[in-house]
């Protein structure tokens, strides 16, 4: 019961968010109530895909343009980072008000129940995005991605986000099957001293500081136009030198 009624829940929320309920409203508005069909009980099976249904609504197949490119793909990140940022957002550490209200009840089981469902979905990835990039600004951005900056101390991408970018087990995210828009603003966010709250300086605002605008805009085009390989999936760890120098992240994420 506990776990209908967050579902339930969701629902509400999801729909407040959407506009559903005022398209029902419009619908029924005139119909006299001595007329209306008498309600069919809907048989909706209490499964895990039936409970996030709210989540896709957002963060669903479809390809995103214009504003909703925003909302990213979260089929087949890492579990531990889709955890994370679930109670990020449930706690005001992240804040996106949808998110909030969204999360706002829901506990740290389910939430991670949430995070293991969503890392377990293998769906199929949109075609990359069609970027115009100059012959400059693609090598730019494939040796900031591939080799990094020795000389700003700015390590490649592929350090931590693996040398398939799709991410580190258990707690860094892929980058690519992600809107460009959406990376730029990532990319913001970490020059702004974090993507969070109150958030400490670590290696990644670090590192984002180091960038120009330019380089970042560059980096994300790049990484919007890429494939994603065929059975791609998250490394198993991260470098030794890397793991400790994103010690903050590391540590931050296991203690909690």
């Amino acid at each position: 019961m506990r776990l209908m009624r967050q579902f339930i829940s969701l629902l509400f929320i999801a729909a407040a968010i959407s506009g559903v309920s005022s398209v029902i409203a419009a619908a029924s508005d005139g119909i006299p109530s001595s007329k209306a069909a008498p309600a069919t009980p809907v048989n909706v099976p209490d499964t895990m895909a039936e409970r996030v249904k709210p989540c896709t609504v957002c963060h669903g197949q479809a390809d995103r343009v214009g504003r909703d490119a925003y909302y990213p793909r979260i089929a087949g990140k890492p579990e531990g980072y889709l955890f994370n940022q679930l109670r990020d957002f449930r706690d005001g550490r992240r804040y996106y008000r949808p998110m909030m209200l969204l999360l706002a009840n829901v506990s740290d089981e389910y939430l991670r129940e949430m995070a293991a469902y969503f890392s377990g979905l293998r769906q199929p990835y949109p075609p990359p995005e069609q970027v115009i990039s100059s012959p400059t600004e693609i090598r730019q951005a494939q040796k900031l991605v591939q080799q990094g900056d020795a000389t700003r101390d700015i390590p490649a991408c592929i350090e931590c986000h693996g040398k398939q970018l799709m991410g580190t087990a258990p707690f860094i995210p892929g980058l690519l099957g992600l809107p460009r828009i959406y990376i730029a603003a990532q990319f913001g966010a970490w020059k702004n001293g974090g993507v969070m709250r109150g958030q400490e300086s670590n290696c990644m605002s670090d590192i984002a500081r180091q960038l120009t605008i330019e380089e970042t805009n560059v980096v994300a085009a790049w990484l919007a136009a890429q494939p994603v390989p065929e059975n791609a999936g998250p490394a198993d760890a991260l470098p030794p030198k890397m793991a400790q120098r994103c010690g903050s992240i590391v540590q931050r994420s296991a203690d909690r």
